[in-house]
């Protein structure tokens, strides 16, 4: 690993300590008690939200279903399958365990960012209706704490790069195809550029088509996997409840970890996950056309649900019912199909894989954009698209570790901000979600 590589490294062991995790974690448990698990309990109302049509007199530019899946576009992606794999083999598969316990926290965290994410919305010089961490916290919070929205703008404009995503995909097609890093990441800057361009209403048509096809796809080619390795299911789902209170137990992971080293693995990669506190979630739900932002908050709340829960585990189960996490980052999977497969199962998977990545590099342009525009005004900001486009291009050359510390450095100095100034704000969604039940 290069010097820089070891400096990354250096600083995501501090940023990703204990204070964050347990800051994650106290914040999801409190807005559990302080909402009294209601929104829980609208769970099937989410899911009929999905299907309603929102008027076009309505504030915002794209439907909950739309808004729902260019937020899953950004996290149905490598952090499902690369970030799941990594996680096995560095905490072992009692890191899964604690991926869907922050799962279901970052439930309740993703109704408050997302309802704020609409109770907090302004429109710029052009007309246009701008909402996520940046706007809630100077709208919410006053000028006084703008340099908190400063700093979310700043890491987002970093942390939303796809440099991780870029770098997984052309490792893939290099070892499948042959293709140079180069040449992938030209070919992917140059696709991502031309629908990035028509801005958030030609990602988010994009998201709604591709997001649900993927999906089915890599489920169905997982469950296959699972079922020709079924009796290895028992073994495996006791080592993810057993490791993960004690090591030993578990399959993969490095040797003499200790719980609390799981503990942090399974929180930094459920939150890589679904993105649950990080706040990037919010920037895609300040979009949907509603003028009752708790509606959004509720259909947020089911991202967690399809993410983690229902992915993540497909591919936790996948690798480790094959025995294939020996293998790095997104080849464990690959790995685990054509053993299943052979000669179909990586050519099929490589295209599933092109299809995650390629879904989140087009979110990740979105997001980055937005928070350039923030910090740099709307002129500038339009320009950093070719910033963005320009990493996809070098990132397949980067170590991978140093790709992904990258990533979880800025989402840690992105969730300060956000858990902080929706812990100041959550009086305000409790009440409009009280106003929602009684109207």
């Amino acid at each position: 690993m290069s010097s820089f590589g070891r400096i990354t490294e250096e600083i995501v062991q501090i940023v990703w300590g204990l204070p964050l995790v347990a800051l994650i974690t106290v914040t999801g448990i409190f807005f559990l008690i302080y909402s009294r698990l209601t929104p829980f309990r609208y769970l099937i109302h989410a899911l009929r939200l999905l299907l309603k049509k929102e008027g076009d007199m309505r504030p915002g530019e794209q439907s909950h279903w739309r808004a729902l899946c260019t937020a899953l576009s950004g996290t149905i992606g490598m952090g499902n399958i690369a970030g799941v794999a990594m996680a096995i083999s560095t905490g072992g598969s009692g890191a899964i365990f604690w991926m869907w316990i922050v799962a279901v926290l970052g439930m309740s965290i993703k109704f408050f960012t997302c309802s704020l994410s609409c109770i907090y919305r302004k429109r710029d010089s052009r007309g246009n209706l701008l909402g996520g961490p940046m706007y809630y916290i100077e709208l919410g919070l006053g000028e006084g704490y703008r340099y908190l929205a400063l700093l979310f703008a700043a890491c987002g404009m970093i942390g939303c790069l796809g440099v991780f995503q870029a770098n997984q995909l052309s490792t893939l097609i290099e070892t499948q195809y042959g293709l140079t890093a180069t040449t992938t990441g030209l070919l992917m800057a140059l696709a991502v550029g031309l629908i990035a361009r028509g801005g958030i209403v030609s990602v988010g048509s994009f998201a709604s088509k591709a997001v649900p096809i993927m999906g089915l796809l890599y489920l169905t080619g997982s469950l296959f996997v699972i079922y020709v390795h079924i009796e290895q299911l028992p073994n495996v789902l006791k080592s993810i409840f057993t490791g993960a209170f004690e090591p030993s137990a578990a399959i993969g992971g490095a040797a003499g970890l200790s719980v609390r080293e799981i503990i942090i693995v399974g929180t930094k990669r459920a939150i890589f996950s679904n993105e649950a506190g990080v706040g990037t979630e919010a920037l895609a739900h300040s979009t949907a056309k509603t003028d009752e932002p708790v509606r959004e908050g509720l259909v947020g709340m089911l991202g967690p649900i399809l993410d983690t829960h229902l992915i993540c585990t497909a591919t936790a189960m996948v690798i480790l019912t094959s025995n294939t996490q020996s293998e790095t980052g997104i080849l464990a999977v690959s790995a685990a199909f054509e053993q299943t497969m052979p000669g179909f199962g990586t050519m099929s998977l490589t295209w599933i894989f092109l299809a995650f990545g390629f879904s989140t590099l087009v979110t990740y342009a979105f997001y980055s954009q937005r928070c350039a525009k923030y910090l740099l005004g709307n002129t500038l900001g339009e320009y950093y698209l070719w910033v963005y486009l320009f990493f996809l291009i070098i990132a397949p050359s980067w170590n991978p570790q140093t790709a992904l510390n990258l990533i979880d450095i800025a989402f840690a100095l992105m969730t300060f901000p956000n858990i902080i100034a929706t812990l100041f704000l959550a009086r305000k969604v409790r009440n409009s979600l009280l106003a929602y039940i009684k109207s």
